[in-house]
């Protein structure tokens, strides 16, 4: 299966319901498809001036090394080496902490979302309920 623009346009839209319902601080969302694209992105008024490259980065750092964004943490907290050689092999676009998750349709990673503005937690959970509004499955790690 393909990540379609409009599937993409529908999981940035899920993500920013979601996350206007909670009334999160101001977002960046980028939506890439399974070979790293960019598929969709915006940023909403008031997000600070990189926020942008953040999301993307962990959209990119969950795609690259197939898994979301949290479980990037938690191996960076066990094996900081690795992430930091990861980092770098990757170009840099790799920031390990809760916001990119990967976008499932059944078993197979279709894309990935980064989100990036509030705290992690509050990306993550922006993230993962535009990925379910789509109608696929999140794996946040």
């Amino acid at each position: 299966m393909t990540l379609t623009l409009e599937d993409a346009q529908n999981i940035l839209n899920g993500a920013m319901v979601f996350a206007g319902g909670q009334q999160f601080k101001p977002l960046a969302i980028g939506v890439l498809d399974a070979r790293g694209a960019l598929k969709a992105f915006a940023a909403q008024n008031g997000t600070s001036l990189k926020r942008g490259e953040v999301a993307l980065a962990k959209a990119q750092g969950a795609l690259g090394l197939g898994m979301g964004s949290r479980a990037l943490m938690k191996r960076a907290e066990q094996q900081p080496y690795f992430i930091a050689a990861a980092t770098l092999a990757i170009g840099g676009a790799l920031v390990p902490v809760p916001g990119g998750a990967l976008v499932k349709s059944g078993e197979e990673i279709i894309g990935a979302v980064g989100v990036s503005g509030d705290t992690s937690d509050n990306d993550e959970a922006a993230a993962l309920a535009g990925i379910a509004a789509a109608g696929f499955t999140g794996d946040g790690g």
